[in-house]
């Protein structure tokens, strides 16, 4: 088996590219070799390439953690090991309600996975704003509702881990729900949506991050296009919200993309139907 190949975008902080989406894996490893594994791959052939990498590098891996209860993001290898897989309370709850629906739709698009390590997720304590133990230490959580109800980011020193959140591939996917999906999307997705960008940036500034790692496209590095990513995300929903209101259709260039355009037709929908 060829093991993933691994950038370091930071120090501690390698990714590796799916091969489809252009979804990032991120390995963050300290000192003595201890690894944490977030948002693991999708397909087997990634999975098994992860763990080739694992052993091919000599890191033990420690820890997982899904950013968010998307069936995407909570994938697991028998090799990777028995350990914990971090998630939000409130991610773990919403896994344990559309399970079957999320494996049906993982086994659809990445055949052979391995549906008993399927969203076996552990929730982190809800005052922890650290990664506890076994994980490697000096690894800070921030929650937040956008995109899916208890969406986390990572904090790894000049490093933030955003899930499916800041993408330069994607525009700003809001929690409108799936179809058969047992809950009822939010009241304000817009507003919970801004929220979580506040706090993302509030951290950045403080902490003095320098990269952002998306759950989809490529890595941002530096303040200044850091900032751009910022702006362009919140000048999207401010788009949104007019062409929602019988304004001008949203211009971006994300919406080139076929998939990206459906789930802004739907973001469409879903404001004028919560509008009356």
């Amino acid at each position: 088996m060829t093991a993933r190949s691994l950038a370091e975008v930071a120090p501690g902080v390698f990714v590796a590219e799916s091969e489809i989406w252009a979804s990032n894996t991120v390995v963050v490893v300290d000192r003595s070799g201890s690894a944490l594994i977030v948002d693991p791959g999708i397909t087997t052939a990634e999975l098994d390439g992860l763990a080739a990498a694992m052993r091919a590098r000599g890191w033990r891996v420690a820890a997982g953690v899904a950013t968010h209860p998307h069936w995407d993001h909570v994938l697991w290898h028998p090799d990777l090991g028995e350990v914990p897989r971090f998630a939000t309370a409130r991610a773990v709850a919403v896994m344990a309600g559309d399970r079957g629906r999320s494996w049906a739709e993982a086994a659809q698009a990445a055949p052979g996975l391995e549906e008993e390590l399927f969203g076996v997720l552990a929730a982190l304590p809800d005052e922890a704003d650290e990664l506890p133990p076994p994980a490697p230490s000096g690894i800070a959580v921030l929650r937040h509702d956008a995109h899916v109800p208890g969406h986390l980011a990572l904090a790894v020193g000049e490093a933030l881990l955003v899930g499916d959140m800041l993408s330069q591939r994607e525009v700003p996917l809001l929690d409108v729900g799936h179809a058969g999906e047992d809950r009822e999307p939010p009241s304000d997705p817009v507003g919970d949506y801004r929220a979580a960008l506040d706090l993302l940036e509030s951290s950045a500034a403080r902490r003095g991050t320098r990269v952002i790692v998306p759950g989809h496209g490529p890595v941002t590095r530096g303040s200044e296009a850091m900032a751009e990513l910022f702006a362009r995300d919140r000048g999207y929903l401010d788009a949104l919200e007019r062409e929602a209101a019988g304004g001008e259709p949203t211009t971006d260039a994300r919406l080139a993309d076929e998939w990206v355009a459906q789930q802004h037709a739907a973001h469409v929908a879903r404001l004028r139907a919560l509008a009356g």
